[in-house]
């Protein structure tokens, strides 16, 4: 199992990114404007640099639904490889069966 602490991180870094993703979009498509005067664009990637970091949507970390691990994830399950087994051998994963040969 994860700290707390890291999975309460991770929650309050996705309450951020939901925050500011309209501003740091717009923010970003008139960096990104080569049409743009280059003083506005300047002005925006200071506004872009004030911003809190934990509101970019790349530091959000893939973490298990179960367990918190950050490692081993599998994005279509949102689950973890060790916490993937275990439900399967119990039978809660649909489609999913321990293979034996």
């Amino acid at each position: 199992m994860a700290k707390k602490s890291s999975i309460e991180k991770n929650k309050k870094r996705q309450k951020l990114v939901k925050q500011f993703a309209g501003r740091r979009a717009a923010l970003k498509a008139l960096v990104m404007n080569q049409e743009a005067p280059i003083e506005e664009r300047f002005a925006a990637s200071l506004k872009l640099a004030q911003m809190p970091r934990n509101g970019a949507a790349n530091r959000i970390r893939n973490r298990c639904e179960v367990t918190g691990r950050p490692r081993a994830f599998y994005r279509k399950l949102k689950v973890s490889r060790i916490a993937l087994r275990e439900l399967g051998n119990k039978g809660l994963i649909p489609g999913l069966l321990k293979s034996s040969w």
